[in-house]
């Protein structure tokens, strides 16, 4: 019994092994067909599994529950661009705004799959590792992604944030600023191509401050009835001491006059023609001396000083007529995407255009000169025509910087000899955006020359990301502005990071309570398809990757209009 035992359980056990060898074999195989799906997934595709009966499939990858920015999560909860493309926005089809590969990866992904299905790879790929943050929020160099059309090709990872920003702030100042001279009533928001000096002494001469009396010598003083002295008569006569004359706010007062009595200060005796003082009388007093505020050729404002009303004001006095000014940088904007409507509500697949009616506004108060906004469509020929014809410094695209099949902004630019200067950034939202700088009409050689074009994601806030990641310092050096000045606030909330991206998240300013320090709130309407929280921001904050802590400080961008006083309704919140 117990020999017939043995060899029957050794038997079976050796069935068992080989049937565990082989569900090992498979369970392997399975798990190489995930991550190869798993590319897929995070490139754009699809994502859905042949074995699953056509249900979305994830692979299922361990991680750390308590974690909720573990890297090896397949989706990472805290950015809202990973499905972007499954999204049934056609801006977020557009925008491919949901991982460092745009898309542009998902052709080998799905090569490697079917392989791995029929049979024809013996080993599955290795799971590459995330790239960890590198200190100060700088990426580290991500895997090398395929260009579109040639697989074997291979581009470097994108920037990070604050260097496509010095990026594109260099490319602005590239070369010297051209000057023009324009008549005070059309120099407003334009920025001063030279510095402001005084063309004369302000005042030029002694004038009263004061309606009164203009005294000389120690009182009580004489004085002849009369109007007295009016602003813009001429010089009038030496005062001899003992004497008061009438004098107006302006008026340009006598030589020799000691001092300048209000009106209220002073006493006067009709019958006597004799003027008293009520309060003691200092030399100089109520006397605005010539050169006061300045004196001839004295500067006045800087060059780069944006022209406010008070600069208008400032150069008139100044004996200004005209000013010498940066012109501002001329924008065309081309909206891309055959899913957009100019009007009406949102119907049968189709959206409303949000970023034509918006980036206007925007890049005027910006300093920028812009042309109604062009809708092109999915087209590439018109864009490549539209893009050939432009005579303006700048052209911002909507849309259409990703790899899909009507994202035409790459091929275009290819086509037309441009030269990249920033193809995708480290930043959510807005990673697919880009800067480019095209060839002059004519130029067949050499580095480009041309215009200027930012590509900004279809995704309202990624196209806001885009905006101020490349537009904004670009139009800064073309214009000739100073930078904005970056400052640093403190935040009273968790705000969670991408485990590799820098965030830009709305926020609003709060002052303190009980002597606290004011800090910004962050908004909850920060996807990158909504505008809701930008429109109650005053600013973006600038988070690092891997998030940060409440009470941490953190730096702010301000919105060109930021009000003085923050919105705080609570629905934004």
């Amino acid at each position: 019994m117990t020999g017939s035992d043995g060899p029957h359980r050794g038997s079976g056990g050796d069935v068992r092994a080989a049937g565990s060898a082989s569900e090992r074999a498979r369970e392997e195989e399975e798990r190489a067909v995930e991550q190869a799906l798993a590319l897929v997934c995070g490139s754009g595709g699809s994502g859905r599994s042949d074995r699953s009966g056509g249900s979305d499939h994830r692979p299922s990858r361990s991680r750390d529950p308590q974690d909720p920015l573990d890297p090896r999560d397949s989706r990472d909860p805290w950015d809202e661009d990973l499905n972007a493309d499954r999204s049934s926005d056609p801006h977020a089809r557009r925008s491919s705004d949901n991982d460092p590969y745009d898309g542009r990866g998902s052709d080998l992904a799905k090569g490697r799959a079917n392989e791995l299905r029929d049979g024809r790879a013996a080993t599955a790929p290795a799971t590459a590792p995330a790239p960890a943050p590198a200190p100060g929020g700088e990426q580290l160099p991500l895997p090398d992604r395929p260009s579109p059309g040639d697989p074997a090709n291979t581009s470097p990872p994108p920037p990070s944030w604050g260097r496509a920003r010095a990026v594109a702030a260099r490319a602005g100042r590239g070369g010297p600023p051209a000057t023009i001279r324009v008549p005070l009533d059309r120099a407003l928001g334009h920025v001063l191509a030279e510095a402001l000096g005084a063309l004369t002494d302000l005042p030029s001469f002694d004038t009263s401050a004061m309606d009164g009396w203009a005294v000389a010598g120690p009182g009580p003083w004489a004085f002849e009835a009369g109007a007295g002295l009016l602003a813009g008569r001429g010089p009038a006569a030496a005062l001899p001491d003992g004497t008061a004359v009438r004098i107006a706010t302006g008026a340009r007062v006598p030589p020799d006059t000691t001092a300048v009595i209000r009106s209220e200060h002073a006493h006067v005796d009709e019958a006597r023609s004799l003027l008293h003082a009520r309060r003691s009388v200092v030399t100089g007093q109520d006397i605005r001396p010539r050169g006061q505020e300045c004196r001839s050729g004295e500067q006045l404002v800087p060059a780069g000083t944006v022209v406010t009303p008070a600069v208008l004001g400032l150069a008139a006095a100044a004996g200004y007529d005209a000013l010498p000014v940066v012109p501002r940088p001329r924008v065309d904007i081309l909206v891309l995407g055959d899913e957009l409507l100019n009007a009406g509500l949102p119907h049968d697949g189709l959206i409303r255009d949000a970023l034509g009616p918006m980036l206007g506004p925007w890049l005027r108060a910006l300093g920028a000169e812009v042309s109604g906004p062009r809708r092109l469509g999915d087209d590439a020929g018109a864009l490549r025509d539209a893009l050939s014809s432009s005579d303006a410094d700048l052209i911002v695209t909507t849309g259409g910087t990703a790899a899909g099949p009507v994202d035409h902004v790459h091929p275009v630019l290819e086509a037309l000899g441009a030269e990249l200067l920033v193809d995708g950034v480290a930043v959510r939202p807005g990673h697919p955006m880009l800067l480019a700088r095209l060839r002059a009409s004519g130029q067949a050689e050499g580095p480009p020359d041309g215009p200027y074009l930012v590509g900004l994601p279809g995704n309202p806030l990624a196209a806001v990301s885009g905006l101020l990641t490349l537009a904004e310092p670009l139009l800064a050096g073309i214009a000739g502005r100073a930078a904005q000045d970056p400052y640093r606030a403190l935040v009273h909330a968790e705000v969670p990071g991408h485990p590799h991206d820098t965030r830009l998240v709305p926020v609003v300013h709060r002052p303190g309570r009980a002597g606290g320090r004011d800090h910004v709130a962050p908004l909850r309407y920060n996807g990158p398809a909504m505008l809701r929280g930008i429109a109650a921001a005053d600013g973006l904050a600038v988070v690092p990757p891997g998030g940060v802590r409440s009470g941490t400080e953190v730096e702010i961008l301000d919105l060109p209009w930021a009000p003085a006083t923050p919105w705080t309704e609570g629905c934004f919140t």
